[in-house]
């Protein structure tokens, strides 16, 4: 069976004169011809045709496209294995890029106002607003949400570095301090919760003993956030929020 190049081209999403040039460079000429003397292309040309799109998507040049189809050395499969590896990177790369402007959307919602490879060496690779849509549509009419906006849009980069160290230094003394087998509901640990509270506070919103005990729940009832928070060590989400819940009561 074989094919106009009209055909071919509505099939593989080219224009006609593209088919023409590919012919006239020698990257894919048709099989055969018709007895007016119009190109027709066999399954054997649309596989090839597909071969070089996928090249083509990848950014390589014409030249280099024919030079790969017409290595011998090179079977069908091969090309297979080999486009597969540079889609997954490219796809890896993709979402790589598609992460950092999510980010920089989020924070330019936020209003931080920093430049790109200040917020990748501030945040690196987390997203310091990963739930923020679902955050806004939960608590975006409220007195503290306006409070948390006003706040952040002011901060510059020392601030958020200054900002995470704090958070970071508080987060090391909370493991050595689990590590030491303390109990959650000990006087030590409801001390850390406080500090965590009022961390919130001078950052952020005015955050109450009843919103901070809201917090801890939530830490182990969302599984997104007990992953997130257990990376800096198992357990710490749930140890955490039982600290949060005892100080709450404690003050309340």
């Amino acid at each position: 069976m074989s094919y106009s190049v009209g055909h071919v081209a509505g099939l593989a999403g080219v224009t006609v004169r593209t088919l023409h040039h590919y012919d006239e460079i020698g990257l894919l000429a048709p099989s055969e011809r018709s007895h007016a003397g119009h190109r027709r292309y066999s399954d054997e040309d649309l596989d090839r045709l597909q071969q070089i799109l996928f090249y083509r998507e990848l950014g390589f040049p014409l030249d280099e496209v024919k030079v790969l189809l017409d290595d011998p050395g090179v079977d069908p499969q091969e090309h297979l294995r080999r486009q597969h590896e540079l889609l997954s990177g490219r796809i890896e790369q993709l979402q790589k890029m598609a992460t950092a402007v999510e980010q920089a959307m989020e924070a330019k919602k936020m209003g931080i106002n920093l430049t790109p490879e200040e917020r990748f060496e501030v945040f690196g690779e987390h997203d310091p607003e990963q739930y923020e849509e679902e955050a806004e549509q939960r608590w975006g009419g409220t007195d503290a949400w306006a409070e948390s906006k006003r706040k952040t849009a002011s901060y510059t980069k020392e601030d958020w570095l200054r900002i995470k160290a704090e958070a970071d230094e508080w987060t090391q003394r909370m493991i050595a301090l689990i590590d030491s087998g303390a109990d959650p509901e000990s006087e030590a640990a409801m001390d850390m919760a406080e500090e965590h509270r009022l961390q919130i506070c001078r950052y952020h919103y005015t955050c109450t003993h009843e919103i901070h005990s809201c917090l801890g729940e939530m830490f182990v009832a969302d599984e997104r956030f007990t992953n997130n928070i257990d990376k800096a060590k198992p357990g710490l989400a749930a140890y955490m929020s039982k600290a949060m819940i005892a100080n709450a009561l404690r003050h309340m």
